[in-house]
């Protein structure tokens, strides 16, 4: 197949070799993608997959480099999800048809389909089945233990990466275990005498992101009292972990892409370069992709936050390492006996949920259950994190006073829930609530309230 087109993909500096069909074995369905102009400038070109991700776009880092003026520069993805090959927008300007029709993410209708993106047709095959790379697995990573095949795998990339001091990028969902990861990393790598310094880029005002990382020199602005040093030289020797780097204010960027390739920061209302040896472990629960689409964040950086870069899975694409992940809870907490509160019978129906809130999520319905004495199934799979919706109603009271007093009610609960699941994060609570920061933040000063700490021996889950 594609014999005589031009090869310009996963390697753009060097051309691909036609490579023959792989021998029919275990593994991941192998793919053959032919791109070709349907009356534009699209330049034809041929790649086939190897691994589980397959990025295609205008860009020159794609696996598959479309030259189309009308593709973006990240434009799609296809990816493996349990077994079977997916495709996914990543927020394109014109879109991603599959067999005519508009898609944000799809499964893809193989052995055969058809793929188009801007003026680019791109024909899609199985081949038969991707060759065994002998991809190292493992069962457990430092403290992290897991069951499914996806995690073993991850694993077994983390212990490539731990003992380098290559910059790495873990994307995820929220509440995946990204900065337990980023921990493991460190623990597990030649930095793990020194400093782990955490900044969360969802946590810093726009105006204090530049003093937070580099430093600020006394009288910079207004409320610069005294020197003071950023994470950059907190870190120093160490390793810095930049969660929610997704969220940092673009006019930022280009400092802190300075910063990683000169190892050089300068503090807020300095002239003079400091010096800095820091380890980058970045984490984000966007898709950077989209971002760079968008033009929310410099392609520059994202590539050179991503030398390697690990996806985690939701905890619903690996529901078989719930038990788990529930003893890892119970051990943490320290409750004598409590294991038995997690019968067969409740944790089968854990695994019928689809836990939104990921890890976290789960982490947060162990404890309450460690408090409540209490675990039990559900018929209907969903767990209630403490919401009530039922109230006895009392007659006796004036409709409008009784609805006031049941809304203020669910206000509690249903926010109190939320930011138990984002560990207090509240930028975090408004988008899955979808709603406005400012509103939030000024319900939960109302209510007064605070999100639940989580015992510091287990694992935060984000």
């Amino acid at each position: 197949m594609g014999a005589g087109l031009p090869n310009n993909l996963f390697n753009s500096r060097a051309p691909l070799k036609t490579v023959p069909d792989a021998p029919a074995q275990q593994g991941l369905p192998r793919l053959e993608l032919i791109a070709e102009s349907m009356g534009g400038h699209a330049v034809p070109c041929v790649g086939f997959t190897e691994g589980d991700a397959f990025r295609i776009g205008s860009h020159q880092a794609n696996h598959l480099v479309i030259d189309d003026p009308l593709v973006s520069q990240f434009h799609c993805k296809l990816r493996v999800v349990q077994g079977e090959w997916h495709i996914e927008d990543l927020g394109s300007l014109n879109g991603t048809r599959v067999d005519g029709v508009r898609v944000r993410a799809a499964h893809l209708p193989l052995p055969a389909c058809q793929v188009t993106i801007g003026n680019s047709l791109i024909r899609i095959f199985t081949v038969g089945q991707q060759r065994d790379n002998d991809e190292p697995t493992a069962p457990s990573f430092g403290a992290l233990r897991a069951r499914s095949a996806v995690m073993r795998r991850l694993f077994g990339l983390l212990e490539r990466i731990a003992p380098t001091q290559a910059p790495v990028l873990l994307q995820g969902e929220s509440g995946t275990g990204k900065e337990v990861i980023a921990t493991e990393l460190v623990q597990q790598g030649p930095r793990r005498g020194g400093r782990f310094v955490v900044v969360d880029g969802g946590a810093i005002a726009p105006g204090l992101a530049e003093s937070e990382l580099f430093g600020h020199a006394r009288g910079a602005f207004t409320g610069a009292d005294s020197d003071r040093i950023g994470a950059f030289e907190a870190a120093n020797g160490g390793t810095l972990f930049l969660d929610e780097i997704g969220e940092l204010p673009l006019e930022l960027q280009p400092k802190l892409l300075r910063a990683l390739e000169s190892r050089e920061i300068r503090r807020v209302g300095e002239t003079r370069m400091r010096k800095v040896d820091v380890r980058v472990i970045a984490a984000t629960n966007r898709c950077l992709e989209v971002e760079v689409n968008q033009r929310r964040f410099r392609s520059d950086l994202f590539f050179r936050l991503s030398v390697v870069t690990v996806v985690v899975p939701p905890l619903r694409d690996r529901l078989e390492d719930i038990p788990e992940l529930v003893d890892s809870f119970v051990a943490a907490a320290g409750a004598p006996g409590a294991a038995a509160l997690f019968t067969p019978a409740v944790l089968a129906d854990l695994s019928n949920h689809q836990w939104p809130g990921n890890v976290r999520e789960l982490r947060n319905y162990v404890e309450r259950a460690l408090v409540l004495r209490k675990a039990t199934p559900t018929k209907s799979g969903t767990y209630n994190l403490g919401l009530e919706t039922a109230h006895a109603v009392d007659i006796n009271v004036p409709f409008r006073q009784a609805k006031e007093a049941a809304v203020a009610a669910f206000d509690r609960e249903y926010l109190q829930a939320m930011l138990d699941w984002s560990g207090g994060n509240v930028t975090q609570a408004a988008r899955r609530a979808g709603m406005d920061r400012v509103h939030l933040h000024r319900l939960i000063q109302r209510y007064r309230l605070h999100a639940s700490a989580p015992p510091s021996s287990a694992p935060p889950g984000r």
